[in-house]
């Protein structure tokens, strides 16, 4: 049986449920089945979808409530959707404590870490010193537009097999203080965090770029990330599986 994926989602105009199809399609051509979560607020609820799901894939979006980092709004602070902060942070500690793969992509990225008690820059260009490279690209979201530079021996550089490849960008929040129990395993060449992971959980990753919108392009780096995380997430239904049948004895 294919992988049961979550799918976070936004909330537009506090009516509407939405979430790119790049995501949903990507988890599909990897081999898992996608299903979209909406932002619930019972913890009943998240349980019983944390117990159900295999896998889960913290999508991008705007940006995040600096109060639960302790932080004032900055000037240049976007739209933030408090109800969908608190639902991805819940359901992001619960996969943790059950050990369940997850992949934060840009947002879902900055949520893992604000989760686990890291921090952001609200704004990279007014908080940051000195030069910058066009985090936020003005390009398709399928042209890789800048270098990043990975850890040698990590999850990633594992998974992607190259220490320095081309990604596209569309961000401009970004990780600051990295949360304790994880490390950064990627930085674009002006320093900023491109990606970190757990070192304490079998698949825990954030990556700031967006390799769903890359996958049109048959990006190798795109499709060796999807697929290691599906793979991650069948390991884990068949870890699942082989417990309740021993426990069933």
């Amino acid at each position: 049986m294919k992988p049961l994926i979550g799918v976070t989602s936004s909330i537009k105009e506090d009516r509407l449920l939405i979430t790119g199809l790049d995501y949903v399609m990507s988890m599909e051509w990897a081999g898992g089945t996608p299903v979209v979560l909406p932002n619930l607020a019972d913890a009943a609820a998240m349980d019983h979808i944390a117990n159900s799901i295999d896998g889960l894939l913290v999508t991008g979006g705007k940006d995040i409530d600096p109060t639960w980092f302790g932080e004032e709004p900055h000037v240049k602070l976007g739209e933030v959707s408090p109800q969908r902060d608190h639902f991805e942070m819940q359901m992001v500690q619960r996969m943790m404590k059950l050990d369940k793969p997850i992949l934060g992509i840009c947002r879902g990225c900055q949520i893992l870490n604000v989760t686990s008690g890291g921090d952001l820059y609200q704004d990279i260009h007014s908080q940051n010193e000195g030069p910058l490279l066009q985090h936020y690209q003005v390009a398709p979201r399928y042209h890789v537009s800048h270098f990043i530079d990975v850890v040698e021996g990590s999850l990633l550089h594992q998974i992607s097999g190259s220490q320095r490849y081309k990604v596209n960008s569309y961000h401009h929040q970004a990780l600051r203080k990295v949360a304790d129990g994880f490390e950064v395993t990627a930085r674009a060449s002006d320093g900023i965090i491109e990606a970190f992971e757990s070192k304490n959980h079998k698949f825990v990753l954030g990556v700031q770029w967006h390799p769903e919108n890359l996958l049109k392009k048959d990006d190798v780096y795109a499709q060796r990330l999807f697929q290691a995380f599906i793979e991650a997430c069948r390991q884990s239904q068949d870890s699942a599986s082989q417990n309740t049948q021993v426990s069933g004895l």
